[in-house]
């Protein structure tokens, strides 16, 4: 079995190697894994779900951070879902052989988080509490990333087992900061200059920020956590 791993965003790419890749290049991260850079969102993760299974990955992971729809999610809290959803299209079923095993090995990582749940997709960052209120109650979900689905539709189009790894980055009740949504490009990466920018002009988003970045550490430490047993659960046969 080849496993096809997709991280959209390098701060993510970090927890699994120390090398730069390029978006959209499969790198070999051992003889049975292949991982690429895909960007943000959908149509970035599918069009990189789709050259990992051309260049022979025969099953996929999802790989990276989730912002948490309820309150009982933390940052670092590990979630593998076992469905997934998305306005306008059917739920996505990830049960399996593979996704048990995967959770029993990496449950160590958090004794006391529930691993399993529904991960909906948004085709945008979500900035508010008020708009992940929204959504948990529209698709009854746990938490949202943007690129989980797509790819997991990618799979099911080939008839290929998905696998979805996340950590909470930012909880529930916490607003990004709006330096955040200033600063940000199209690939869904942080500009440095802009965000130096906006922070000399609004000083007060300087600690919702500084919040933010050790709730993403938290949840980097995880991911870090759990590729220290990606042979583990990457060999096991479906």
């Amino acid at each position: 079995m080849i496993t096809g791993i997709v991280v959209a965003l390098p701060e993510e790419l970090s927890t699994l190697t120390s090398q730069k890749l390029v978006k959209g290049c499969c790198h070999s991260l051992n003889e049975t894994t292949l991982l690429c850079l895909s960007g943000t969102g959908p149509e970035n993760a599918a069009r990189t779900a789709n050259q990992l299974i051309s260049n022979g990955a025969n099953r996929l992971v999802s790989w990276g951070c989730a912002a948490a729809l309820h309150k009982a999610c933390k940052p670092g809290d590990l979630i593998l879902p076992d469905r997934l959803v998305s306005d306008n299209s059917p739920p996505i079923f990830l049960n399996s052989p593979w996704l048990e095993e995967t959770r029993t090995v990496l449950q160590a990582i958090n004794l006391d988080c529930d691993l399993s749940g529904t991960l909906a997709e948004s085709a945008h960052i979500v900035s508010t509490a008020l708009e992940k209120k929204g959504i948990a109650e529209q698709m009854q979900a746990k938490a949202l990333d943007m690129e989980s689905y797509a790819i997991a539709q990618v799979a099911n189009q080939y008839e290929l087992p998905c696998l979805v790894v996340r950590a909470i980055a930012d909880p529930a009740s916490m607003d990004l900061p709006k330096a955040i949504s200033f600063a940000i490009d199209k690939q869904g990466e942080v500009v440095l200059t802009r965000l130096l920018c906006y922070l000399m002009t609004h000083p007060n988003e300087i600690p919702s920020l500084i919040r933010l970045g050790k709730d993403f550490s938290s949840a980097r430490k995880t991911l870090q956590l759990a590729a220290k047993k990606l042979n583990t659960f990457t060999l096991y046969a479906n």
